[in-house]
């Protein structure tokens, strides 16, 4: 399987990667079914972690083509699960709003744009909430609209988090954007950010996806201290980071934590996880051979995973250069 990756490799974009019941549904939605997306998410049951990666990949249809979730709404009046999906769409389109670049590289008008879409999310989320009682993921998008005016908002963020995690205590997503809201090119700081990756890394079980989360913090780090405006062109500097000691035994400890409880599964955030770890030991020039493996389990799919964007303008291109260094 491995032997496609000899040459630079056309990779799998599609954001729902390994789970092919995912893209069958988001396929028929966006084609009219609208009724294939009530069907997976009832299959999907209360396994939190893989029904927040799908409403995440069916949010991204809900913005950019909503007619299927209107459809759905007006056949299923009051439907849970359809007022999350107004509310990711709508994160989904202010963050498309704003857009990737650092914060001196984004307009005046891209910041108003994010900020009056990310207040329709906010209110899109509070119904989401209200009719999901027992999810964990409607308080997410909570969280994920907060970004807009994190400065404003640092005690309700810990506060809607806290509403998240007392449905799942491990929630993978609501633990990412916690992640994500307390770095330093957001609204915290690097201590901030690692003590959000570490605490639950450490208290969750053997085999949970936050315990992967430190990786994120590390990739953070580097971006934010060796070069965050240049990406590749201070690469050399951000590997130096990652081949120190401590860092490269936190990684090797994240990983064996995730998988003493049996190999991981593919779906939900299993290739992402991957993706994470290839890159990891890429960077601190570590496990040559278990890179591999991993990597053949990813085979082509890349979907979008932002962290090789931080050491290179493309996240293929990064891929690429992982897959052709662990050969």
């Amino acid at each position: 399987m491995f032997g496609r990756f000899r040459r630079t490799f056309a990779v799998d974009t599609d954001y729902a990667q390994a789970d092919l019941h995912l893209r069958d549904a988001r396929d028929r939605v966006v084609a009219g079914d609208w009724t294939a997306a009530p069907q997976l998410m009832h299959a999907t049951g209360h396994d939190w972690e893989l029904r927040s990666r799908r409403l995440a990949v069916l949010g991204l249809a809900a913005g950019h083509t909503p007619e299927w979730v209107k459809a759905w709404e007006a056949a299923m009046p009051g439907d849970p699960t359809v007022a999350i999906l107004h509310a990711e769409g709508l994160n989904v389109l202010a963050g498309e709003a704003r857009g990737w670049a650092s914060a001196r590289n984004t307009s005046p008008e891209q910041f108003r744009e994010f900020h009056r879409l990310s207040e329709a999310a906010a209110a899109a989320g509070q119904r989401a909430v209200e009719l999901n009682p027992e999810d964990p993921y409607p308080w997410v998008t909570r969280m994920g609209a907060m970004l807009a005016n994190g400065h404003q908002h640092h005690e309700d963020f810990r506060i809607v988090l806290g509403e998240a995690v007392a449905r799942d205590p491990y929630h993978f997503e609501a633990h990412l954007t916690a992640v994500t809201f307390l770095c330093q090119k957001w609204y915290g700081s690097h201590e901030q950010m690692f003590a959000a990756a570490r605490g639950p890394a450490a208290a969750a079980p053997a085999g949970a996806s936050v315990v992967m989360l430190p990786l994120l913090a590390h990739f953070e780090y580097a971006l934010r201290e060796f070069g965050f405006e240049t990406r590749a062109e201070s690469l050399a500097a951000k590997m130096e980071y990652f081949r120190r000691p401590e860092v490269t035994q936190e990684i090797a400890w994240c990983a064996a934590k995730w998988r003493a409880a049996g190999e991981p599964r593919l779906i939900a955030r299993g290739i992402t996880l991957r993706h994470w770890l290839a890159l990891a030991n890429y960077l601190a020039g570590h496990d040559r051979p278990g890179t591999k493996a991993v990597l053949s389990q990813i085979g082509s799919y890349l979907g979008s995973t932002p962290a090789y964007g931080y050491f290179w303008m493309r996240q293929a291109e990064g891929f690429q250069t992982v897959s052709k260094w662990a050969r």
